[in-house]
């Protein structure tokens, strides 16, 4: 018998999110949310906004679905402004964010291109702070995953494009957003658990994660001194689109995503994305930067 909580009526998140078997029904990359079966869960219908974004604005890459999603949702709610950058095939994705988004009462920025193109970087940021009005957080989120079932697999175009999807637009993207931070605003990267121990199948996508760690805790204490907090969120397995176009993976490794974690499932968008909350905003972690926040269902052992 499933416990309920006692303040709501209703079963906790921990034991209520969906679990596999899931369909295990694949797609071609980039992939659509709106295509998957089941849709994951972004509206995060028991999280209580209380303000801690009013008056911010936010550029979010990889906004359209997953994690992206939920984060455009949550700091909706909690009073930023909102622009996402995607891929042009993952527009409905991205008009379905800026629905919900609109909904909140909030303007929704829509950026289609590529995000490995530099030129393309610096002309997103430069877009959100002119349309929105200024720039106060950057979510680095957008993500290249192509596994690898054997080493022979991996290629240097692969190699290529991960990196450049993952490591160097965030680079860009913050190069650029730099001119337009001031104190208390927030450049927040998302990686994976993988950066932290490895993976036998997630090789460049690991490796690139990696990357983006230590070139965050490189350039904390330097956004320190301004005034900035500069982190990164580590997500265990989570059910979303980039899972379902990752071309090497298994239909049956799909349809079990998450089953090995002790929860016995992946997470859904809606439980990462308050961490996200959590360093965007000054009242919350003022103190927090150069930090690392793994959120994997607990798989604790990331050596």
């Amino acid at each position: 018998m499933q416990q309920q909580s006692r303040t709501t009526g209703e079963p906790p998140l921990i034991s209520s999110e969906p679990t596999p078997e899931f369909s295990g029904r694949k797609q071609d990359p980039p992939g659509l949310e709106a295509e998957m079966d089941p849709r994951p869960r972004y509206r995060a219908e028991r999280y209580r906004a209380a303000g801690k974004l009013t008056g911010k604005v936010a550029l979010i890459t990889g906004g359209d679905s997953g994690i992206g999603r939920a984060v455009a949702l949550l700091y909706a709610r909690e009073g930023a402004d909102v622009a996402i950058v995607h891929l042009p095939g993952e527009q409905p994705d991205a008009e379905e964010t800026r629905q919900v988004v609109e909904e909140q009462g909030r303007r929704c920025l829509l950026l289609p291109g590529d995000l490995r193109d530099a030129e393309f970087c610096r002309a997103v940021v430069e877009r959100t702070v002119r349309e929105l009005g200024g720039l106060n957080i950057l979510v680095s989120n957008a993500a290249y995953l192509n596994s690898k079932l054997r080493l022979e697999q991996l290629t240097a175009e692969d190699w290529d494009r991960t990196f450049q999807t993952n490591v160097y637009a965030y680079f860009h993207l913050v190069m650029a957003a730099l001119p337009h931070l001031d104190e208390g605003d927030a450049i927040i990267a998302t990686a994976t658990e993988e950066a932290l121990k490895g993976s036998t199948t997630m090789i460049d996508y690991a490796a690139s994660k990696a990357a983006l760690i230590t070139f965050t805790k490189s350039i904390a204490p330097h956004l320190a001194s301004r005034g900035v907090r500069a982190n990164v969120v580590a997500p265990g397995p989570t059910w979303t689109v980039l899972n379902a176009a990752d071309q090497h993976m298994p239909s049956q490794d799909l349809a079990q995503v998450g089953s090995e974690t002790p929860l016995g499932r992946p997470a859904q968008p809606e439980e990462i994305a308050p961490a996200y909350v959590f360093l965007a905003s000054d009242a919350d972690s003022s103190f927090v930067t150069g930090e690392v926040i793994a959120v994997t269902g607990g798989e604790t052992d990331t050596r």
